[in-house]
């Protein structure tokens, strides 16, 4: 097994400095993980690795933004008790499938904003145009379905609409219909879609959503299955300070600058044990 893969999986507004946090601490102790040979991103993640493997921003600069004081406008609300609902909902269904069928009835039935709002604002935040040079994946479900997909270059889809498929968070975002099919988040397959990166011989997982239930893998589920397979694995996800950054709604752009501190912070202490998975 050869190659390096990168995954970021999702968790929202705070998971996005959470894991820009991580990798500006990793960089800055000597690792940097954007010269990985697969970028895999989930939702928050496919925001970070299209920032990532762009090049247009360094990781010093990615990190500086999420510091700035954030917009004045109202957060959307994804906190404990939507949480527990799409737990709930896990627990109920046999296999990401059906779960994903669930999730897709619930994001096509709620009332959120317009769909052509949330692409502008994901076009704002993006601020990407095209696909980058380097290897991009990004996951999304079929709403219809429940099916997942891997959204590269090579997909005929615009890099703004993988990226808005994979970050419709169901009952928060609406569904972003890409030739007529519509999608939901990726994280409704799994938090980290860490299961595309078989085959490669070096993974780190960057998962801020360390949870699973029901026939939802979580992101140490699929290292361990990794590393079963032969891969060198190592799986981060957020310490007590940085749950605790996060607060109780992880689309609070108030809460973003803590969040990426905590992942900087908690990128030193884990710099040596990454440095020993990703290097030769």
């Amino acid at each position: 097994m050869a190659g390096t893969a990168l995954v970021l999986g999702g968790g929202g507004l705070t998971g996005i400095g959470w894991e820009i946090g991580v990798l500006a601490g990793l960089a800055e102790a000597g690792l940097d993980l954007a010269d990985a040979d697969v970028v895999i991103g989930t939702s928050a993640g496919s925001i970070v690795g299209a920032h990532l493997t762009s090049g247009h921003l360094g990781l010093d600069e990615m990190y500086e933004r999420q510091l700035a004081v954030p917009e004045n406008r109202s957060a959307a609300r994804m906190g404990p008790a939507a949480l527990a609902r799409f737990a709930a909902i896990a627990l109920r269904s046999r296999d990401t499938v059906s779960f994903g069928i669930r999730m897709g009835r619930l994001a096509l039935a709620a009332r959120t904003v317009t769909e052509a709002e949330q692409r502008t604002a994901i076009a704002r935040t993006l601020n990407l145009t095209d696909w980058p040079a380097r290897r991009l994946v990004i996951t999304a479900v079929d709403a219809a379905t429940g099916e997942r997909t891997a959204f590269d270059d090579t997909s005929g889809v615009r890099l703004l609409d993988a990226v808005g498929a994979s970050c419709a968070v169901p009952g928060i975002y609406p569904p972003v219909t890409i030739d007529g099919t519509r999608w939901i988040d990726g994280g409704v397959h799994s938090s980290a879609n860490a299961d595309l990166a078989a085959g490669y011989g070096r993974v780190v997982i960057v998962a801020p959503m360390a949870a699973s239930g029901g026939p939802i893998a979580g992101p140490r589920a699929q290292g361990e299955r990794l590393a079963r397979q032969g891969a060198r694995v190592c799986v981060l996800t957020p310490d007590r300070a940085a749950r605790a950054a996060f607060g109780r709604n992880v689309l609070d752009p108030a809460k973003r600058a803590d969040a990426a501190r905590a992942g900087r912070r908690q990128a030193v202490a884990h710099a040596a044990q990454i440095q020993r998975v990703w290097s030769d």
